[in-house]
């Protein structure tokens, strides 16, 4: 079972926390799924909320302003929008949020060319292999945002426990380093997905050398994470599993310390990567919560939901400036000094008062350090005595004063709520995707056995595979003939008794 914390640990809320459990998905801004949250600005018990008034605009392609829109609930697409894969990484990051791909230093952004970025990506990608663009897709599709209607459990989870409405992706890019800052506080200078690899020290090492527990889980499959931080890779078997293994110890009783999930990865799967489909995101959201709530462990949880980047999707609130993880510039001249566009970030715990607004507390003449990924590795530092891993996650403010209640609620948020079921679902075909790609590259250098070569190792070749089925049956085979190959046993060790 998860170990309990030795003496010293924090004395206020958070110390009642034992179980800290990252559910991270795909590519979507704030105001993208959770804009239109609060239209008034503000929660029921007055909080400010900085979502949609509805008047935000970004000129299209020809200069004419266009202005933001609710996604239409008869929409036979609403679930796929904005029905095209937007232009990520930190060039269109910047086009998106500055006019242009080489912004000077100190340059303020004013997020006013989504559309026109959308509109290059859209040319770019029907002179490609791969993409998927649904018929009747517009430029101005980049404006259309989800309602508390159509995302009932995102929403729904939102107003009854906390939202973060200044929660801010870690990095200016796409997937890889933002996740990479998510479990080590430093993506090491990279900024596209071209690097699969990092191989600087992570909280699970953290955890490990206080002999605390973690575990990672893929949804169906092996978890990509095992393959892309170094400092796990060759852990043992128990620190991984799928979704069902997550579900089994949280009904024992034995969930980690520290717990990271995953989504599938394929087009067809619950991830919510644009042009997915958003539905089976939002199933995926309900099994997570409904696995925890009123479990063996439900009053030591917090359940934090977040995305690991925009995703080229609309969001109207400039980035502000951060802390860089170390004194290096990375990729590009870039010195990590500011952070990536607002993601949707949602705390749930019993100790959380329904309809929290949860943004850092500034006085009129403070500087702070907004949240943003480091946030939560900050938070498990302060929780369980764990040393800094770089600059950055050392001076993020932490979460843990959203714990205000003076007992557990009972109350379910989601009583009676059902998950969205897509009109349209699975009408993507079975093309392998990139973070699939990603990570069958990263499965072929695990050394295995066969039965009649000894060890075998495929070093990055990838034989040809057509379809997002076959590659995932490929990832899981890599990892099943690496259980019977030569192990080192390094990484985390047992799960201790409290």
């Amino acid at each position: 079972m998860a170990r309990k914390p030795k003496a010293g640990a924090p004395a206020d809320g958070l110390s009642r926390i034992n179980h800290f459990v990252v559910l991270m998905l795909e590519n979507r801004s704030f105001d993208h799924m959770l804009g239109f949250l609060y239209p008034d600005g503000q929660s029921p018990s007055g909080q400010p909320f900085e979502g949609l008034t509805g008047n935000e605009s970004n000129p299209d392609s020809q200069g004419k302003p266009f202005q933001v829109f609710p996604i239409g609930a008869q929409d036979p697409n609403r679930y796929f929008y904005p029905k095209a894969d937007p232009g990520e990484g930190f060039h269109n990051t910047n086009a998106q949020l500055f006019g242009t791909t080489n912004p000077a230093q100190g340059a303020a952004a004013d997020n006013s060319c989504f559309i026109q970025n959308f509109a290059a990506t859209l040319q770019w990608e029907k002179s490609q292999k791969g993409f998927t663009i649904l018929p009747g897709t517009q430029e101005t599709d980049i404006m259309g945002c989800f309602t508390p209607e159509l995302l009932p459990v995102l929403s729904g989870l939102a107003k009854g426990y906390a939202v973060c409405d200044h929660w801010f992706c870690s990095a200016p890019t796409e997937t890889l380093p933002n996740r990479a800052f998510a479990l080590m506080a430093t993506s090491q200078g990279h900024l596209d997905d071209k690097t699969r690899v990092f191989t600087a020290k992570s909280i699970f090492s953290l955890l490990q050398a206080q002999g605390l527990t973690w575990a990672v889980y893929g949804y169906t499959s092996p978890p990509l994470t095992r393959g892309s931080v170094a400092d796990i890779s060759n852990a043992p078997e128990g620190n991984f599993g799928l979704f069902s293994d997550f579900q089994a110890a949280v009904k024992a009783g034995t969930l980690a310390n520290f717990v990271f999930l995953e989504p599938s990865w394929d087009s067809q799967g619950n991830s919510q990567h644009p042009n997915y489909d958003v539905a089976l995101g939002e199933q995926f959201i309900s099994q997570v919560y409904n696995t925890l709530f009123g479990s063996k462990v439900w009053d030591e949880t917090l359940l934090v939901v977040t995305y690991d980047e925009h995703g080229g999707c609309y969001d109207h609130v400039a980035p502000p400036p951060t802390v860089a993880p170390d004194d290096s510039v990375g990729e590009f001249n870039f010195g990590f000094d500011r952070l990536g566009l607002r993601v949707p970030t949602i705390l749930v715990s019993p100790w959380i008062p329904a309809g929290t607004v949860y943004r850092v507390p500034q006085g009129p003449d403070e500087e702070i350090t907004p949240f943003d990924h480091t946030s939560l590795l900050k938070t498990v530092e302060m929780r369980f005595g764990l040393p800094s891993l770089t600059q950055r996650d050392a001076a993020a403010t932490d979460i843990g004063g959203i714990f205000t209640l003076s007992s557990p609620r009972a109350d379910n948020p989601l009583a009676g709520v059902k998950p969205p079921v897509n009109p349209k679902a699975a009408s993507l075909p079975d093309k392998p995707t990139h973070l699939q790609n990603v990570q069958a590259d990263l499965a072929s250098r695990i050394p295995g056995r066969n039965e009649t070569k000894g060890v075998e190792h495929h070093d990055g070749m990838v034989p040809p595979l057509k379809t997002g089925s076959a590659v995932e049956d490929y990832i899981r085979k890599r990892y099943q003939n690496a259980k019977a190959g030569p192990k080192k046993g390094r990484g985390s060790g047992k799960k201790k008794k409290a």
